[in-house]
């Protein structure tokens, strides 16, 4: 049976990943600073995504999804080192720490898949985005840099979706009024499911993708390049 950990196991998208894992029968093991909300095959809540914060796990590990993440949107001036500094320790080096901790399970392994969450506001440019743009633009380059490192034996991929219909996204969507700009600005006049993301992480983290790594693949209705009329 192989054995995936989900770091940010509390998330919609997260939730939707384990899943369509378990519909496979794999072993889903789910983390996070939340309590429990779904039926895990093991879940561990911790207090940080910090190191020395995770659990030891000492099995062979398939497959890691790190998916903790944060919207801080404000215009730059406003922006203080609080911010910075919380935003690139929760996405980016929370996610280093979780690899560091796993690093071992995943080499026992000889063909895991790890998946980083990036955003849309990396590649496409956004105003008030500074934090989360900087916090996430690490992640892609940590995607880079440690798929040559760990090749061939661990493949390192990157999701960068646009705004998606989760808890953490609600602020921005949650009257009509607001859904209806969202879905004026993408390309598909539509904001993104928690399942459409999913989906993509779940080919990067099985065989089907056996031949991608290091890349970043945009979950976004074409926000990134597309010009939107």
């Amino acid at each position: 049976m192989k054995t995936f950990i989900i770091a940010g196991a509390s998330s919609a998208i997260a939730i939707e990943t384990a899943k369509q894992l378990q519909q496979k029968s794999f072993k889903v093991i789910g983390i996070s600073t939340k309590h429990k909300t779904f039926n895990y095959d093991e879940f561990y809540k911790i207090d940080s995504y910090a190191f020395n914060k995770f659990p030891a796990i000492e099995e062979e590990i398939h497959g890691l999804v790190y998916f903790p993440g944060t919207i801080n949107l404000k215009p730059f001036a406003r922006f203080n080192n609080e911010d910075f500094t919380k935003d690139f320790e929760i996405n980016t080096l929370g996610a280093v720490a979780c690899l560091q901790t796993y690093l071992n399970g995943l080499k026992k392994s000889n063909k895991a898949s790890v998946v980083l969450i990036s955003s849309v506001a990396v590649s496409a440019g956004m105003p008030f985005h500074a934090s989360i743009a900087m916090a996430k633009g690490a992640i892609e380059g940590l995607t880079k840099s440690l798929a040559a490192e760990f090749a061939p034996t661990i493949r390192v991929n990157c999701i960068a979706p646009s705004l998606v219909n989760t808890p953490l996204g609600e602020k921005f969507i949650n009257t009509p009024e607001k859904m209806e700009v969202m879905q004026k600005k993408n390309p598909m006049k539509k904001v993104g499911t928690p399942t459409e993301v999913a989906n993509a992480v779940f080919f990067l983290l099985n065989d089907e993708s056996s031949w991608i790594t290091g890349q970043t693949l945009n979950v976004d209705g074409g926000m990134n390049h597309l010009k939107n009329s």
